[in-house]
């Protein structure tokens, strides 16, 4: 699920997947794979939930949560011609008072 590389340049000081799979099994005392299947397995069950327009909320993290994109009239950028955008769901995220406040200090 995650990937070996950083997508750009403007990644740059985010962390990758692999990073923090080996800082969860350092932290823990777990294998790096064990990490691995657990945060997938996390995800997955995230994905999951997203897709029946559930929403997920992590104690201290924050919420993710479906939400509704109604159709509108746009521009095709290529020609300028008017097109209708279609409605869709996007997934949105909240962070917890907790991450906000780890973040600020």
């Amino acid at each position: 699920m995650f990937g070996k590389q950083r997508a750009s340049k403007a990644d740059e000081g985010a962390m990758t997947g692999n990073e923090l799979i080996e800082a969860v099994a350092t932290q823990q005392v777990a294998t790096k794979s064990d990490v691995k299947k657990i945060i997938d397995a996390a995800l997955a069950a995230i994905a999951d939930a997203a897709a029946r327009g559930e929403e997920v909320s992590i104690a201290g993290f924050g919420k993710f949560k479906v939400k509704q994109s109604a159709a509108r009239e746009g521009k095709n950028p290529r020609t300028g011609e008017p097109m209708t955008i279609p409605a869709s769901r996007k997934v949105g995220f909240q962070p917890a008072k907790a991450l906000k406040d780890k973040v600020n200090s």
